[in-house]
C-alpha cells in the first residue's frame, strides 16, 4: 500500500469537498441577492493580467489556479472559461469540483455572454462585482442577453462576503525610475498626452490601468506579484491630474515630486465617489477595455463619455532610444545569468537530484549574482518531459519533476533589471533525443529564425506576420495553441499591448498595432506534444526602421536577448541553407557578447555550442 499516493488522494478529495461546498455556499447568497447568474473575473480592479491575493476570488472558488479565467456560476450549473495555454492544467485542477471546463475559442465551446443566453429565462438577473469586469466585457454580454430582459447587479461581492480570511490589498512602497532609464521625463509625458487630448476635444482622462500610471509618472511599486505596479487611478485634466492611491505608499521626496508636477493625491477609496462629481459638461475619454464596469456606471448617465483607448498605451508601447539602448544591456546580464545556467544544467543532470522546482531557484540564484537584478518579470515555468506540453505549467510541491537524463527541460522566464525587462525560453535537451523530438525542436527553431529575420513595410500588423513562423509548421502538419508574440513593458508587465504577433484576432475592435520603431516583442513558436514533451523557443526583438525604397519604408527586427540554442537537438534535413546560416550568425553574436561574462570553463564550453556548423 503507498500510503504517499493515499494522503495526496485524500488531499485532492478534501480540496474538491471544500470547492463544492463553497458553490453551494455562493448559490445561497445568489439567492439572497435575487441573481440567477454570477460572473468571477481573475482581474483585478485594474484589468490587470497578475492579480494580487486580495483579488483571487476566481481562483478561491474554484481552485483553478491559471492566470486566465473565468468562472460563471448558475443554481444547477458552474463552468470556467480559459484558454489554450491552460487547457491541461485546468482540466487537473478541477477534476471533481463538479465545473465544467470550457475551452475557449474551440468548435462547439458558447462564448460567455452565448451560455448565459441560453441558459438564463427572461427577466432574470446576472450578478458580479462590477470593479472586477471591463465594461466592454460586461456590455458585450449585455448586448447579446438584453433581448431577454436579463439585468445586471453589479455592485455586490458576494465571493467577499464569504472569504473570511481573505488577505490584506497590498500597500507596499513606490519609488521613483531616473530618467537616465526613462529618457523622457514625466512633465514631457504629461505634455503629450494632452496634446492628444486636445485632438479629441477631451477635458478629462480616466485611467485605471497600473502600468499606464506607472509609465506616466515614471514611477514603480511592488504591489502586483512580478509586476513593478502600484494600486492605483488617475483622472487627467487638461490643467491638472488627481491620483488616487494608499496616501502611505509615497515619502515625501515622491509626494514633493507629485506636486511639482501638478499631480494632487486623495485616498483610493473615494476614486468611485469623485467620479460622479465630473461636471457633466465635460467631454470624458475612457477606454471601455482597459477600465472596469464600476467606473463606467459612476460616471453621470447625461455625461458625454468617448470610448477610445488612451493614448499612454502606444507611447508606453513606443520604447524611447534610451530605454532600448538600457533593455540591450539588460538582456546581456540576463543573457549571461541563463547561460551560465544552461552550462550547470548540462554538466548537473544524472548526476544530483534537480528537480523543477530547484532549477527555477538555480536559474534564480544566477540572475541574482548580475548587478541591478530588481526580481522576476513573471512566475517561472520549468516543465520536464510531459510537463512541457502544459504551456503555463507551473510546478508545485505535488508535480515537482526530478530531471533525468533524457527528454526536454522548456524553461520560461523573466527578470526585472533597473535597465529593463527580459523574457526567454529555452527548451534544453536532457539527454538522448528521439528523432520526433529532434524533428520537433527543428521546426520550431526555423519558425523562430524566420520571423526574427523578417523584413515587411511599414503598416504591418503582427496578424499578418504571424504566417512567417507558423509556415514551418505549417508544412509538417504542426500547430501551436498560443500567440506567438507579445508586446514587453519596460520594467512593467512582461505582457503589454498594443503590439503583439498572433493569427487569431479575438478582438476585432481592437487590432494588434502597426509595427513603430522602438517596439519590443517576443518571437515564441512552439510545438506541444500531449503526455510527452513540449517545445518553446523564444527572444525578444526589438523594431528598427530598415531601408527606405520607392515601395516605402521598410522595417526590420533586431534581436535582444542571446543564449545558444543547442546543437544536440537539432536536425539539419528540417533547415534550409539560409535557416543555418542564419543560427550560425546568431550564435556568433551570443558568443561575442556573452563569453567576456563568463568562467573560462564556461567559455571553452559555450565556444563549443555556438561553433559554425554546416548545412
Amino acid at each position: 500500500m503507498n500510503i504517499g499516493i493515499i494522503g495526496i488522494s485524500l488531499k485532492g478529495i478534501c480540496k474538491m469537498k471544500t470547492v463544492v461546498e463553497k458553490l453551494e455556499n455562493l448559490r445561497n447568497k445568489m439567492k439572497d441577492n435575487d441573481v440567477q447568474a454570477y460572473i468571477i473575473c481573475t482581474e483585478d480592479y485594474h484589468g490587470s493580467e497578475y492579480a494580487g491575493d486580495y483579488f483571487k476570488e476566481r481562483e478561491y472558488m474554484s481552485g483553478f489556479t491559471g492566470s486566465a479565467g473565468t468562472l460563471v456560476i448558475l443554481y444547477d450549473e458552474a463552468a470556467l472559461w480559459t484558454d489554450g495555454r491552460y487547457f491541461l492544467q485546468a482540466e487537473d485542477e478541477l477534476s471533481g469540483s463538479t465545473i465544467k471546463l470550457m475551452k475557449m475559442f474551440q468548435t462547439g465551446v458558447p462564448a460567455i455572454e452565448e451560455y448565459l443566453y441560453d441558459k438564463l429565462s427572461d427577466g432574470d438577473r446576472i450578478g458580479f462585482d462590477g470593479r472586477t469586469l471591463t465594461t466592454a466585457f460586461a456590455e458585450k454580454i449585455y448586448n447579446k442577453v438584453s433581448s431577454k430582459n436579463i439585468t445586471f447587479k453589479y455592485d455586490i461581492d458576494l465571493v467577499g462576503e464569504l472569504w473570511k480570511d481573505r488577505p490584506m490589498l497590498s500597500k507596499e512602497k513606490v519609488w521613483k525610475l531616473d530618467e537616465k532609464y526613462t529618457g523622457l521625463h514625466s512633465s514631457q509625458k504629461f505634455i503629450n498626452v494632452r496634446a492628444k487630448m486636445s485632438e479629441n476635444g477631451i477635458d478629462a482622462l480616466i485611467v485605471s490601468a497600473l502600468d499606464q500610471i506607472a509609465w506616466l509618472l515614471n514611477l514603480r511599486g511592488n504591489d502586483v506579484l512580478c509586476n513593478p505596479v502600484f494600486l492605483s487611478y488617475m483622472m487627467i485634466f487638461r490643467d491638472r491630474a488627481v491620483l488616487y492611491a494608499a496616501n502611505e505608499i509615497f515619502d515625501d521626496g515622491i509626494l514633493s515630486y507629485l506636486k511639482e508636477l501638478n499631480v494632487e493625491v486623495r485616498d483610493y477609496d473615494i476614486f468611485y465617489d469623485e467620479l460622479k462629481k465630473i461636471d457633466k459638461n465635460s467631454k470624458i475619454q475612457l477606454d471601455y477595455a482597459n477600465s472596469n464596469y464600476c467606473t463606467k456606471m459612476c460616471i453621470l448617465a447625461d455625461a458625454f463619455v468617448l470610448n477610445k483607448k488612451s493614448p499612454i498605451i502606444l507611447m508606453k508601447a513606443v520604447k524611447t532610444k534610451c530605454e532600448y539602448e538600457n533593455e540591450k544591456a539588460a538582456h546581456i546580464k540576463d543573457g549571461a545569468a541563463v547561460t551560465k545556467f544552461m552550462y550547470w544544467l548540462q554538466k548537473n543532470v544524472g548526476k544530483e537530484k534537480i528537480t523543477e522546482i530547484s532549477a527555477a531557484e538555480k536559474l534564480e540564484q544566477f540572475r541574482c549574482e548580475q548587478d541591478g537584478y530588481l526580481g522576476a518579470s513573471f512566475t517561472p515555468i520549468m516543465a520536464f518531459a510531459e510537463h512541457g506540453a502544459i504551456v503555463h505549467y507551473s510546478a508545485t510541491e505535488k508535480s515537482n519533476a526530478v530531471l533525468e537524463p533524457r527528454s526536454f527541460l522548456l524553461s520560461d522566464t523573466g527578470g526585472h533589471y533597473i535597465e529593463g525587462t527580459t523574457d526567454i525560453t529555452r527548451t534544453f535537451p536532457l539527454g538522448k533525443l528521439t528523432e520526433e523530438e529532434k524533428k520537433a525542436y527543428t521546426v520550431v527553431l526555423t519558425a523562430h529564425l524566420r520571423l526574427a529575420a523578417a523584413r515587411f513595410p511599414y503598416g504591418m500588423t503582427g496578424t499578418q506576420l504571424d504566417a512567417i513562423a507558423r509556415e514551418p509548421l505549417w508544412q509538417h502538419g504542426m500547430d501551436f495553441n498560443h500567440g506567438t508574440g507579445h508586446g514587453v513593458g519596460y520594467i512593467l508587465n512582461v505582457h503589454e499591448g498594443p503590439n503583439g504577433i498572433s493569427w487569431q484576432m479575438r478582438n476585432k475592435k481592437l487590432p494588434y498595432a502597426v509595427f513603430e520603431e522602438g517596439m519590443i516583442t517576443s518571437n515564441e513558436p512552439g510545438f506541444y506534444q500531449e503526455g510527452r514533451f513540449g517545445i518553446r523557443h523564444e527572444n525578444l526583438i526589438l523594431c528598427l526602421k530598415d531601408k527606405k525604397t520607392p515601395y516605402g519604408q521598410f522595417m526590420r527586427f533586431e534581436n535582444l536577448t542571446f543564449v545558444p540554442f543547442d546543437w544536440d537537438a537539432i536536425d539539419v534535413r528540417y533547415m534550409t541553407e539560409s535557416d543555418v546560416c542564419r543560427l550560425n550568425r546568431y550564435h556568433k553574436a551570443v558568443y561575442e557578447k556573452i563569453s567576456p561574462f563568463l568562467s573560462e570553463d564556461e567559455k571553452i564550453w559555450l565556444e563549443e555550442k555556438t561553433r559554425e556548423r554546416l548545412k
